[in-house]
């Protein structure tokens, strides 16, 4: 019986992705670079730019799943965001069964998979082709799987999260850590050094290894960037990944929609995806955005929900007791949210946001949890969290428009534009 709740959920929340999928029509944001790129990997294996090799930034593994799409539905737009159709649907499955694993209610794991489906943020980026919602399941499946102690499929599923975009590597050095750590809690030196080791093969190795194999087209062609670097082709990779690190750390060019890590949890400077003044709302002027939003009332709800998991947190360690939904939580605050404070030059984004998603969201649901176990009457604790949910719902379905592109009047529009950094 748990289990229907989330895959009745998923199901619709794959019809409300899948319809008018192809729209809006033409690239929206960044597609051009990664469509481009699918449509390389499906015709030589690598990416080119004419008859030249073409310097890429972003490793292959989630061009290769839009260039799946587009393999099995063609050259469209429809092609292009098929596959991320089909991870975000996974993606609320799989948060699921991490709720289910961490709370072992039925009730709670339902309304985690509810609010994965009601976040616009996360359905914008499953109707758009990026390669961010990649890294997301990959990574959280990697947590899950560390979770539950199969470490040799999180270390493939860390290093397919690496081969979607290298952010992942923060939660591969976070959870190697923490894992270093309780070896060395619960064993002396000597005998630490033996599944030290083997987590180091786990979580250093294995990762590197699968992410390797993710390059296999460059390597097997001879067109890729640098690949004539060095006769050693090693050498040349590593060579490529020299100038793509130095393109990350070097990236500070101004872009009207920049967002600092700050203003990311409370969707400060959500990013515009796509924007036209297009005819046939019915009025004399007329809008059509994607907005990168995440549902507001269940970011900002999210956003008091980590302060206080993170209080829990605090609380748990000075009693010495384990608490794993709250050590999840930091772990996806500290790994997916906390390095983008050091790069304060860098140009990013607050769609990039969508990789500490669960964890707001897994949040939230521990307030949940802490509310309907408290002394509070259940009638009483019940209307609270049955309240926020339905005004989280309310607010969803108020802000579609901007999360599937339709078009509507601008006066509709500009009464969603609630602060005028949104615009």
């Amino acid at each position: 019986m748990a289990a229907i709740a989330p895959i009745l959920i998923a199901l619709a929340s794959f019809v409300l992705r899948i319809i008018n999928l192809g729209l809006p029509k033409g690239f929206v944001f960044d597609e051009v670079y990664y469509v481009d790129g699918a449509r390389d990997l499906l015709k030589y294996g690598v990416e080119v730019d004419g008859t030249n090799p073409e310097f890429i930034v972003h490793p292959p593994v989630g061009k290769w799943l839009i260039a799946s799409g587009i393999k099995l539905f063609g050259d469209s737009e429809f092609g292009w965001r098929f596959a991320s159709a089909i991870f975000a649907t996974l993606l609320i499955l799989l948060f699921a069964r991490l709720v289910h694993v961490l709370f072992y209610s039925p009730l709670l794991t339902g309304l985690g998979a509810a609010l994965m489906a009601l976040d616009g943020l996360l359905l914008v980026h499953s109707r758009t082709a990026l390669l961010d919602l990649f890294l997301t399941f990959f990574t959280l499946l990697g947590v899950l799987l560390w979770h539950r102690n199969r470490h040799i499929w999180a270390g493939i599923a860390f290093g397919l999260a690496i081969g979607c975009k290298w952010s992942a590597i923060y939660f591969v050095a976070v959870i190697g850590l923490i894992t270093v750590y309780q070896i060395l809690v619960a064993h002396d030196i000597r005998k630490a050094l033996k599944p030290i080791a083997a987590k180091f093969l786990q979580y250093g190795l294995l990762p590197v290894v699968v992410y390797t194999l993710t390059w296999s087209g460059w390597f097997i062609s001879d067109r890729g960037w640098s690949r004539q670097w060095s006769s050693n082709p090693i050498l040349s990779w590593l060579h490529y990944h020299s100038e793509m690190l130095n393109f990350h750390t070097g990236l500070t060019e101004k872009h009207p929609y920049e967002a600092n890590p700050w203003s990311w949890l409370v969707m400060g400077r959500p990013t515009s995806f796509f924007y036209e003044s297009p005819k046939g709302c019915g009025a004399k002027d007329c809008a059509q955005e994607v907005l990168a939003l995440g549902t507001p009332i269940l970011w900002w709800v999210g956003t008091i929900s980590i302060a206080v998991v993170v209080g829990y947190w605090i609380k748990s360690l000075i009693h010495s007791r384990v608490d794993s939904a709250a050590n999840i939580v930091v772990l996806g605050v500290v790994a997916g949210y906390l390095p983008w404070f050091a790069m304060q030059q860098r140009t990013v984004f607050s769609f990039y946001a969508i990789i500490i998603q669960p964890f707001l969201i897994i949040a939230i649901v521990y307030c949940a949890k802490l509310l309907l176990d408290s002394g509070l009457k259940p009638a009483v604790s019940q209307s609270i969290v049955g309240g926020i949910f339905a005004l989280i719902v309310l607010c969803f379905i108020f802000f579609i428009p901007l999360f599937t592109g339709q078009v509507i009047t601008y006066e509709d529009w500009r009464l969603r534009m609630w602060f005028e950094s949104w615009i």
